[in-house]
């Protein structure tokens, strides 16, 4: 296993109300010295939730993304609080974004988006044993929740709204855990 770099200096390059951008200047084993940027981590991380009805059917949300300046289908998310574990984080936005509360969830996986220049990870936590519970969130509109059966997910995939890459590979996650549980 290579060695990693020694970090020599970090600077605050930029910050806004959600991103902090860091200047991490690096001497590598080989003596090389490199200067990388990044998005820092902040906070505690974040989870996706993957509600599994007893109809084995995912419970998805539209929501917009501002990011693309669409309305997009993808699973319910949200930023791990203090105090807060990933499956209380991930009940109480499941709550907050879908209207579901769940007695009984598992964590799947932490993942990480873009790793090279960002620190952010997110939790992939499988909720089922639903029960209908709204809590008041922070989103500025109601989200539309949308049942989709897993035994479908490859039409999923196909669905022009559906595109983000880390609820497809929760999606595949929970498919193959649910299998493996199933075979137990």
């Amino acid at each position: 296993m290579p060695v990693k770099p020694e970090i020599l200096k970090i600077t605050s390059t930029a910050q806004s109300r959600l991103f902090k951008v860091e200047e991490i200047e690096l001497r590598f084993s080989n003596g090389v010295e490199r200067t990388y940027e990044r998005l820092a981590k902040r906070g505690l991380g974040a989870v996706m939730i993957i509600p599994v009805t007893s109809d084995n059917e995912v419970l998805l949300i539209r929501e917009y993304a501002v990011g693309l300046e669409e309305y997009t289908l993808t699973l319910p998310k949200g930023l791990i609080d203090p105090g807060e574990n990933e499956h209380i984080a991930a009940d109480r936005e499941l709550k907050e974004e879908a209207g579901f509360g769940s007695k009984r969830l598992d964590t799947l996986k932490v993942m990480t988006s873009a790793p090279n220049y960002m620190g952010h990870t997110i939790t992939a936590v499988l909720a089922r044993d639903l029960y209908p519970c709204r809590l008041q969130g922070d989103e500025p509109e109601e989200m539309e929740v949308v049942s989709w059966p897993l035994d479908k997910l490859d039409q999923l995939l196909l669905d022009e709204d559906f595109t983000e890459a880390r609820a497809i590979a929760a999606l595949y996650m929970t498919k193959d855990f649910l299998a493996r549980e199933t075979k137990e």
